[in-house]
Formats: C-alpha cells, sequence, structure tokens
C-alpha cells in the first residue's frame, strides 16, 4: 500500500472533543495533491493521526446539507 499524503487547506469547524484529546473536524483536505475536498474525520490533537472518515466533493456536501436540512425540517426543528 503506497503512503497516502494529506495537507489540510482550510480547518473549517471542530465538530465534538474526546476526553483523549481526539477531535472530530470538517476541513477541507488534499489528498496526495489532488484537488482539495471536504472531509470529516477524527484527528489527534496534533494531527499527526487520523481516524476513518469521509471524503465529500462540493456537489456531495451541498446534497448532504440539502438531506439533513429535510431531516430537521420533518423533525420540527
Amino acid at each position: 500500500m503506497s503512503d497516502l499524503k494529506c495537507e489540510i487547506k482550510q480547518q473549517i469547524a471542530c465538530l465534538s472533543e474526546e476526553k483523549n484529546g481526539w477531535t472530530k473536524e470538517i476541513n477541507l483536505i488534499s489528498w496526495n495533491g489532488n484537488e482539495a475536498k471536504y472531509d470529516i474525520r477524527a484527528w489527534s490533537a496534533d494531527h499527526s493521526k487520523m481516524g476513518k472518515g469521509v471524503t465529500l466533493s462540493k456537489e456531495e456536501l451541498t446534497a448532504l446539507k440539502s438531506i439533513l436540512n429535510e431531516l430537521l425540517y420533518e423533525d420540527g426543528k
């Protein structure tokens, strides 16, 4: 398996923080020098380690936003 390179281009938000210092974040990340995409995953405090996550294009993020808005609207929030 080849080395996976990532560069956080923009830290957008911290969604939660665990007692061990790891944070679940949404960031704009370039993987292996490719165009940056939106990424949601857990990171160690110094960003030297990462957990499993999901990477989304802008179109996928927009679709997710629409779906989440519909879910929240259905719940009356």
